[in-house]
């Protein structure tokens, strides 16, 4: 039987309306990714890539469509509905330090504020305490504050934080963003070691490609769709095999570099053949 995804996105709109301007970040959105995925997702700015992350972590709500989150439907969601969510389902990471760890507390007692939200108390939380803090190679820093941490430790620390309650899922936006590139892979590979350990379900949204080619599964966001899709059997052996994503109403985005290097614009012809399609220029020149 295969297992039910952690992760649909069907058709998903977000419009944000600003007196007389209306801005439409999400054009019918399509993504799945299936438990114990690690999945980055790319985009420009303006893409849309932090609106979905918005969305998937049950701070904002979609304009239409659906979004179902470790089969959470969020548009269904009452506000105790969505406190259970935020408590026990999801996990998330921000780029900005400062959003995810309070000052005034040790590391240790970080995570273990999150786990007496949740009704762990005594020594189950503290040997989860232990276990998050181990997990993610910081347990000699429990007892210190965030502003004694360097920017990548205060990143593991807010891992150890989102993970804290076993979520199904780890949201986790620019987590490498305002790190230099050691500090930037420690986090990646401690996320690679988190998501192959405890088996949660990791997205990543960033705008470094560094960062996407180390994970299997690279999603690109153009113009609030999916575009294409990048498939890494061995990380760092190859580029990967690149897919173009047809949503259901059966849209597709070639990359922007396949347009320009064959010249493709306004209208191609297409020709349906036997095992592919014939895609042509306005002056016929096949270009499939």
């Amino acid at each position: 039987m295969t297992a039910t995804p952690d992760i649909v996105c069907r058709d998903l709109v977000r419009i944000y309306r600003s007196r007389d301007v209306e801005v439409q970040a999400l054009q019918g959105l399509t993504l799945t990714v299936r438990p114990g995925e690690m999945v980055a997702l790319v985009g420009a700015s303006g893409s849309g890539k932090s609106t979905l992350l918005g969305i998937l972590s049950g701070l904002d709500a979609p304009s239409a469509g659906q979004a179902v989150v470790a089969d959470v439907d969020l548009g269904a969601l009452t506000r105790r509905g969505r406190t259970d969510f935020h408590r026990h389902a999801v996990g998330f990471v921000w780029q900005q330090t400062s959003r995810n760890l309070v000052p005034y507390l040790t590391i240790a007692e970080n995570v273990a504020a999150v786990l007496t939200i949740a009704g762990v108390r005594g020594r189950r939380r503290a040997a989860r305490v232990r276990e998050v803090l181990a997990l993610v190679g910081i347990g000699d820093h429990g007892d210190r504050l965030p502003a004694a941490l360097s920017g990548g430790l205060q990143q593991l620390a807010a891992i150890a934080v989102a993970l804290a309650n076993r979520p199904r899922v780890l949201l986790a936006d620019e987590p490498t963003g305002a790190l230099d590139r050691v500090a930037a892979r420690a986090v990646l590979a401690t996320m690679r070691a988190v998501n192959e350990h405890e088996g949660v379900t990791v997205l990543i949204v960033t705008h470094d490609q560094t960062v996407a080619e180390q994970v299997r599964r690279t999603v690109r966001i153009r113009d609030g769709r999916t575009s294409t899709e990048t498939i890494r059997d061995d990380l760092g052996a190859s580029p990967g095999e690149e897919f173009a994503v047809i949503d259901e109403a059966g849209r597709l985005q070639l990359p922007e570099s396949f347009q320009q290097a064959l010249g493709l614009r306004d209208r191609v012809r297409l020709s349906l053949q036997d095992d592919h399609v014939l895609v042509r220029r306005g002056d016929d020149e096949v270009v499939r």
